[in-house]
């Protein structure tokens, strides 16, 4: 299987497919990359190595030409000099390049048509797979935006579970009744008071007021 074919498949791939399959999709895109270009150059290799062969050809062509003009002249040569047999044998050498030189052009012709094709292609598989290098992150993020979609849907799944609400609500009845329950005390106790210990409180309460009145007397000499 050729190169170009090799890469073919590669592009052909279906991405979102193996992103998720893959365990992980940006090592996996990466990979593929990767292999584009490891595949890419090759078919670098393989068009450099069809042009150095156009090349020769056209330089076949070039040297076949270039000795059937030298026969011609030859020939030209034994023709001035009345060596009509030498111009003959010339002559028949002139032909033979000539011959060489349109065999070697036709070759020369196809092999350059096939170069063209092959730098098209070239040209396109680089151009696709730059396009591939450009949707590789598009594609991470989308994977990368999936899974997270996929964990705030179960997170939210667990929310429904309305146990957990459930046993909060209790226990923040629970410490609202043990408060109630101490301000009860609370207002109970101070109810519990006889009028005569209210009364006994008041006594006390002025007892230390004529205290500090007549301490207050004694230091101004009243």
């Amino acid at each position: 299987m050729g190169v170009f074919q090799k890469i073919a498949q590669l592009l052909k791939a279906n991405i979102n497919d193996l992103i998720e399959k893959a365990a992980d999709p940006e090592k996996m895109l990466n990979q593929l990359i990767e292999d584009m270009e490891d595949q890419l150059q090759k078919a670098r290799v393989e068009v450099a190595n069809a042009l150095a062969d156009e090349k020769i050809l056209q330089k076949k062509v070039e040297e076949n030409k270039k000795a059937a003009e030298e026969w011609q002249k030859k020939a030209e040569l034994a023709v001035s000099k009345g060596e009509d047999e030498l111009a003959v044998e010339a002559l028949k050498r002139k032909r033979e390049f000539e011959r060489l030189a349109d065999e070697y052009q036709k070759q020369y012709e196809a092999q350059h048509e096939a170069v063209e094709k092959l730098k098209s292609g070239l040209k396109m598989l680089e151009d696709k797979i730059e396009e591939a290098k450009r949707r590789r992150d598009l594609l991470i993020a989308k994977s990368k935006r999936a899974d997270a979609q996929v964990t705030i849907t179960q997170t939210m799944s667990k929310l429904t579970d309305t146990s957990a609400f459930e046993s909060f609500e209790k226990y923040a009845q629970k410490i609202e009744q043990k408060e109630a329950r101490a301000q009860a005390h609370e207002e109970l106790l101070n109810a519990s008071k006889t009028l005569e210990d209210r009364f006994k409180e008041l006594e006390n309460s002025d007892e230390d007021i004529l205290d500090e009145l007549q301490k207050l007397k004694e230091k101004m000499g009243k």
